[in-house]
């Protein structure tokens, strides 16, 4: 059998253009503040922080909000399916303009992202667990 999976340094340099694209297409007109603007519809983002300051939310390192604990009420639920449906449409295009796949492109929104996490949020690196900063 062949293996047909990519080598790590052909990977990496995925990875590279993931990253190069995101931050050539999106972060001039989608980043504010800390998480893409264009997927974050204003009363969704309001629950969201609000989430976040709580602890209840989080970012993951797919680009995508996570809840910590598990489970949050429906408003809070709701407003972090909305953000993420967002967020992946940006992936998704941001992943065809640089040949990419969407994951890639999330995960380089995340490697984005995570520095600008406030002290005391949280975060979950990819393959990690829930993380206090």
């Amino acid at each position: 059998m062949v293996d047909v999976r990519p080598s790590p340094k052909a990977a990496s340099r995925k990875f590279a253009r993931a990253f190069a694209a995101f931050a050539l297409f999106a972060t001039p007109v989608v980043l504010v503040g800390s998480t893409p603007a264009l997927a974050q519809p204003a009363n969704a983002k309001a629950t969201v922080d609000a989430a976040k300051i709580a602890g209840t939310v989080g970012e993951q390192g797919d680009g995508l909000l996570g809840l910590v604990t598990g489970s949050a009420d429906a408003a809070t639920t709701a407003a972090v399916n909305e953000i993420n449906m967002g967020r992946r449409k940006l992936y998704a295009s941001t992943a065809a303009k640089a040949g990419v796949t969407p994951e890639a492109a999330g995960e380089a929104a995340a490697q984005a992202l995570v520095p600008k996490i406030p002290p005391g949020q949280y975060y979950k690196p990819l393959g990690g667990s829930w993380m206090k900063k």
